[in-house]
């Protein structure tokens, strides 16, 4: 962890300010054995191959004897340089101290957490059957609904919400006030037509909103845009949503992180 704190010139020691998770350094004990010099070199020449950094990440899989699968996600630093002396390699084994670093230094799981919600299309307040005569007035549908999440990990998740349409407006916020609407079109159309679906991606380091065919539609965000996180446990999540000539639904799904496996 490192943390971040000030310091005053009348005060002993210093004042808290807050802490932040850094990469995470791995240290892997591997040991090398072959029935000669030749499947010993083979051995060696492929995991140098398989942990070369400019290929991608190495996956490293945690399993306790409840079952559950935790990964976590490294590069390779160092340790593979080559040792012969008499203590690390012999002629038909080596050792090696393997470096890695998990630039995300959370634990993932094999489930992914998702929900969803169904909106009807909105009604007419005069709802006379395509009569004048006799009025009927329409109670409507509440376009504003609160919903329950649930983190079971242990720390903050950051979801990726699909909204499939129609959609004519739409605001989501947390239970901090933190929000993201898509506000209404001028022309007054859909704003997310019929059978287009806008995955919302707040991840860090992706944080975009596009549909099935492509569209960004990062533009069309109200200011101040928020694509906030969901906190470890329950927590509620305010749905205003305005849907357009049918039915629209919301899905919300995303992968817990947990601090150790």
């Amino acid at each position: 962890m490192e943390l971040h704190s000030d310091d005053s010139p009348n005060l002993d020691g210093g004042m808290f300010r807050g802490a932040r998770a850094t990469q995470r350094e791995i240290m892997l004990p591997v040991f090398l054995h072959g029935v000669d010099r030749r499947s010993v070199r083979n051995l060696k020449r492929q995991l140098i191959n398989s942990l070369n950094p400019k290929r991608g990440y190495c996956v490293l899989k945690f399993v306790e004897s409840n079952g559950h699968p935790r990964y976590l996600y490294c590069y390779y630093k160092s340790g593979l340089e080559g040792s012969e002396a008499t203590d690390q390699a012999g002629f038909t084994w080596v050792k090696y101290g393997i470096q890695l670093t998990a630039f995300d230094p959370w634990f993932y799981s094999d489930e992914v957490t998702a929900a969803s919600w169904a909106f009807e299309a909105a009604k007419p307040f005069f709802n006379n059957g395509g009569t004048f005569l006799p009025p009927s007035l329409s109670e409507g549908l509440p376009s504003e609904t609160v919903v329950s999440v649930t983190n079971p990990g242990d720390i903050e998740a950051w979801p990726t919400w699909e909204i499939t349409g129609p959609v004519k407006q739409l605001t989501l916020t947390n239970e901090f006030g933190e929000s993201f609407t898509i506000g209404p079109l001028t022309s007054g159309a859909d704003v997310i037509p019929t059978g287009r679906t806008l995955v919302v991606d707040s991840r860090p380091g992706y944080k975009t909103l596009k549909d099935d065919l492509g569209t960004n539609y990062y533009p069309l965000l109200a200011p101040n845009p928020v694509l906030w996180n969901i906190p470890p446990g329950d927590s509620l999540i305010d749905v205003d949503l305005v849907a357009g000539s049918g039915p629209a639904s919301i899905s919300i799904s995303f992968n817990p992180r947990y601090e150790s496996y």
